[in-house]
């Protein structure tokens, strides 16, 4: 019995080890790879113009450099999920660096994306070959899960939110708690590794509250829920839906991406110069600072990134989501009565949720981000956001536990 609990604990203490390794490393690269997209983005937006016309090459670069190196990277987070479900013994140690020069390239020349992806497929692949390489744990599926948790906790440095994610992502309805320790202590140490080596956290404390107790609250908070949720669903489909069509009438990857990126290139530069490029933060900070939102934001930015990644850019969807959710909610605050911040931040959380699937994360990262004043509003937002998605989810590898 004393060499089991011997054995036990030093298994314990090598896979906190592997967490802490994982950490550190992962959130180093999240920093480089955080700070070099925000200094690209900043520049392309003083460059827009000059850039822009060049989004088909990038593209064709793009496709080149995946079909080059490592073709099968290009599945991207189905990857990742495979190996998490088992069906897949490794992942490509290319598709980190494919993932992250790729992205870099969409975001410079004006693509509409995110960067999310970008971190858990790097976390997952860190965490991969440390453990294929020095078996610190001996679970390949839970140091998988460690290195997700490390990747988004890293570049969004909310921690808690991360951790959740990656241990509810791979199966819906299904939360792998034996990941749960690891995950923490890896999203953790990568977050405040990122934070400091430099990448700045994005936080807006809220200090509206909406009082639920009010019968002229608790209507409208509903129908937030259904309205993100249908929002969070809709994105998830027709990304789903484009992605195949597009590879169903353009089979040539390379045609794909250079021919349909000349049209998104001129709307994009229509559309006030670059408005829905990039990851959207734009429209976050007008939507918490009080500046103008359109009500076609929400709209214009869901089909435009959902082009931008159907064709083959590169880029996550989590941060449109989250500009879509928080313009959204502006908008839909203003027609209720409510507090624009408050409404946004709920929607920035909500849509989130629903489009991935998850409902612990958004709420989590809604009170990390947001701070706690609404979080019960949140919690009902969420769920009721979660619940109307009916499963879908823009991870199209996520399996179903019931």
């Amino acid at each position: 019995m004393l060499l089991r609990a011997y054995q036990t604990g030093k298994n314990i203490i090598r896979s906190i080890a592997a967490s802490l390794l994982i950490g550190v490393i992962v959130g180093a690269i999240d920093a480089v790879f955080g700070r070099g997209l925000l200094a690209i983005s900043d520049f392309r937006t003083e460059h827009f113009t000059y850039l822009i016309p060049f989004l088909p090459i990038a593209g064709l670069l793009i496709v080149w450099m995946y079909h080059h190196f490592s073709e099968i990277s290009t599945k991207g987070m189905t990857l990742v999920l495979e190996m998490g479900q088992g069906k897949r013994k490794e992942i490509p140690m290319l598709l980190a660096p494919l993932v992250l020069v790729g992205t870099w390239i969409t975001h410079l020349f004006g693509g509409s994306a995110g960067r999310e992806g970008v971190a858990v497929q790097i976390g997952a692949v860190v965490s991969s070959q440390i453990e294929q390489r020095f078996h610190l744990c001996g679970d390949k599926k839970k140091m998988l899960i460690t290195g997700m948790a490390a990747g988004f906790g890293g570049l969004f440095q909310t921690p808690l939110a991360a951790a959740f994610f990656a241990i509810e992502v791979i199966t819906a309805g299904k939360m792998e708690y034996g990941a749960l320790l690891n995950s923490m202590v890896a999203a953790y140490t990568a977050s405040y590794t990122s934070h400091f080596l430099g990448l700045a956290k994005f936080a807006v404390p809220i200090q509206s509250a909406l009082n639920m107790s009010q019968p002229c609250v608790l209507g409208p908070v509903i129908i937030f829920g259904v309205i993100f949720g249908l929002t969070g669903r809709f994105f998830a489909v027709l990304l789903k839906y484009a992605k195949e069509k597009m590879s169903r009438f353009f089979r040539n990857p390379y045609v794909r991406i250079g021919l349909v990126s000349i049209p998104l290139a001129i709307i994009l530069t229509l559309l006030y110069q670059g408005r829905y490029s990039g990851l959207g933060t734009n429209l976050i900070a007008a939507a918490f600072e009080g500046q103008t939102i359109f009500a076609y934001d929400c709209l214009l930015k869901i089909l435009l990134t959902i082009l931008t990644l159907s064709i083959g850019f590169q880029g996550g969807e989590v941060t449109p989501l989250f500009s879509i959710g928080a313009s959204l909610g502006v908008i839909v605050g203003k027609v209720f009565g409510l507090p624009p911040e408050v409404c946004a931040a709920l929607g920035y959380a909500a849509v989130f949720g629903s489009a991935t699937n998850t409902l612990i994360a958004p709420v989590l990262i809604g009170l990390e981000v947001f701070g706690t004043d609404n979080a019960v509003v949140l919690v009902l937002v969420c769920t009721v956001a979660y619940l109307v998605n009916g499963n879908r989810s823009i991870y199209t590898a996520q399996q179903l536990e019931w």
